[in-house]
């Protein structure tokens, strides 16, 4: 138990310390690395029958994308910014219908959305 709570400790001191050296561009590729992960584990929870979990897991990829969409400068981001505002705000939809109905299909569409955007972000690098 004690090894398991020190993991998960030096994992967020790990974390902020990435946070705060990150440029705005790999803050970006984190959020992506973070959904992907979450979606990963929603979809071991759901394959194990743990609903609750899948839920929470579900809401957090909800919240990361969510700041992806606020994050998207509207004003000058033109055409491009308008098309991922309504492609993340067609995620957060399916997500919400994948949590209701148990739907890993969504969950195995939305990941893959969410990987060739971050191979897009990650080409601009």
């Amino acid at each position: 138990m004690y090894a398991a709570s020190a993991l998960r400790q030096y994992q967020q001191v790990s974390t902020q310390s990435q946070l705060a050296e990150a440029s705005p561009h790999r803050l970006i590729q984190m959020l992506f690395e973070g959904a992907l992960d979450r979606l990963a584990q929603a979809q071991g929870a759901l394959a194990r029958g743990q609903v609750a979990e899948k839920g929470l897991l579900i809401g957090k990829v909800i919240g990361i994308v969510g700041g992806l969409r606020e994050g998207l400068d509207k004003g000058q981001g033109g055409e491009l910014a308008q098309h991922l505002d309504g492609l993340y705000e067609y995620m957060i939809r399916q997500l919400a219908q994948a949590n209701l109905k148990n739907d890993e299909a969504i969950l195995r569409q939305v990941a893959q959305l969410l990987r060739e955007l971050k191979e897009g972000w990650d080409g601009i690098a």
